[in-house]
């Protein structure tokens, strides 16, 4: 250890600058700066250097974080990128939309002991974007090219992760995708404050650089079914994610005005883009100057609110079952949308949409209070009897969760088996599915989850499909 650590006792910590609420309101850039290089290398000395490194326990990816903080407080930038990037395929992306408050900084030792943590997230983005300026991160050049072919179904953080790894090891990578952009959710769900949508596209021409192939427009089960490229690949990855939206159940939830955050998300980012939407030209999928109640308490719901005080809505409302303490999105999200301008309701529920099937004019909501633990250990949200409050909504929008699509019968394989929520079921070991070299990763197995456990199970997949492969392989082409 140098003297550069240890620094948490002297230095305070800081994040990034981070513009005003005034000024983000009004368009849809990043919030946060980049730190300067002389920030980046102060906070990063304020870390302890623990024998027991919680923050490296608690990600997912099992990133070697005290390592490269060490080697930025030393300026010693491109092994701290190589270190980072080890673990990790996409750390300029973590490092932007992971929720470190309830991962690596939440359980940051020096955060315990009331000094606050090390700026993780931040630290870890200046690394990999400094590593793209200096021209450090180089297209994948596999040692030897394998004749064996793996198509990945999905260009989603889960099927980009398992492309890279597979890729290095020498094979031939399809990726399909049925939208338009590669990238799946980090393009169409995440809003550009959170994630520009160039730093995605940034790193899918470094895999098409790579020689992964893309082919976008391509709906499995219309286009081919799975038992086809199945036939075409040595090996089949399903990386499709979940992207069924779980319905509101309450009288009115059928009227116009009641939409689905996926589609709400989706069209400010085509719209973004520079695509026409004909659906928020018109306005059903536009907040402009309408009264916008937003239902549920995850990141998802968080995106939706900041995007309708963006799009200039006359007022937005976060509705929330459960209390604070118990919201499952980002507290750093939450904090950033109060800042703009966001109000929330906590412990409240929607009762009933006011307004009829062409237009819904407000929602009754239902006060409630906390009762016993339910199945997941939380403690259930119980109605107040005779609590309700009418609220404002020309515009309801739904961001209660996703579900899984029907696989099984979107792909044409009724002998792909599923678990009883519709995720399919894998072996838990090798992530294959029940037909033989048919594998699956993401929130297709797991269910709806962060984007970090998504890359977790495409970087274990693609091992797992390489273990298969070398072990069945014929002498390898070599490389020309």
């Amino acid at each position: 250890m140098t003297e550069r650590m240890l620094k948490f006792v002297s230095r305070d910590r800081e994040t990034p600058l981070k513009r005003s609420p005034g000024e983000r309101r009004r368009d849809f850039d990043e919030i946060y700066a980049r730190f300067a290089v002389e920030h980046a290398e102060a906070q990063a000395s304020r870390c302890s250097q623990c024998g027991v490194p919680f923050c490296q326990n608690h990600c997912p990816l099992g990133n070697d974080i005290p390592d490269w903080l060490k080697l930025v407080a030393e300026g010693r930038l491109e092994e701290a990128y190589e270190v980072s990037s080890a673990t990790n395929n996409m750390p300029e992306i973590c490092g932007r939309i992971c929720p470190q408050d309830r991962l690596c900084e939440g359980s940051c030792v020096i955060e315990q002991s009331g000094h606050g943590t090390v700026t993780i997230g931040a630290v870890e983005q200046y690394i990999t974007e400094t590593a793209w300026d200096k021209g450090w991160i180089k297209p994948v050049k596999p040692s030897r090219e394998r004749p064996h072919s793996v198509g990945i179904i999905g260009a989603g953080p889960s099927g980009l992760a398992a492309a890279e790894e597979l890729r290095r090891e020498g094979f031939q990578v399809k990726v399909y995708d049925r939208y338009d952009r590669t990238g799946g959710l980090l393009v169409y769900g995440i809003p550009n404050f959170k994630l520009e949508k160039d730093v995605v596209a940034r790193r899918t021409t470094h895999l098409e650089k790579s020689g992964v192939q893309f082919v976008r427009n391509f709906d499995v089960g219309r286009d081919a079914t799975l038992a086809q490229l199945r036939a075409e690949h040595s090996a089949v990855l399903i990386a499709t994610g979940v992207y069924k939206a779980r319905d509101l159940v309450c009288p009115g939830s059928g009227n116009a005005g009641v939409i689905a955050a996926l589609d709400y998300l989706t069209a400010s980012n085509r719209t973004g883009l520079g695509d026409e939407v004909e659906a928020f030209e018109s306005g059903a999928l536009n907040a402009e100057g309408k009264s916008v109640v937003v239902i549920g308490g995850g990141d998802t719901a968080m995106d939706c609110v900041r995007t309708a005080v963006r799009q200039g809505a006359k007022s937005v409302t976060c509705l929330y079952r459960r209390d604070r303490k118990n919201m499952p999105g980002s507290a750093r999200e939450t904090a950033n949308a109060e800042e703009e301008g966001v109000i929330f309701e906590w412990l409240a529920a929607p009762k009933a949409v006011r307004g009829d099937a062409a237009c819904a004019n407000g929602i009754r909501v239902a006060r409630m209070e906390l009762g016993a633990p339910d199945a997941s250990g939380r403690r259930a949200p119980v109605e107040i009897d005779g609590a309700e409050v009418d609220l404002e909504a020309d515009l309801v929008i739904k961001a209660l969760g996703f579900e899984p699509e029907d696989m099984p019968a979107m792909f044409g394989a009724p002998e792909l088996k599923t678990t009883a929520y519709g995720t399919l079921r894998v072996n838990p070991s090798t992530l294959e599915t029940n037909i033989a070299g048919v594998y699956a990763a993401g929130d297709i197995v797991r269910g709806a989850s962060l984007v970090v456990w998504a890359i977790v199970d495409g970087r274990k997949a693609a091992s797992a499909i390489t273990k298969q492969l070398k072990a069945t392989a014929t002498t390898p082409v070599a490389a020309e």
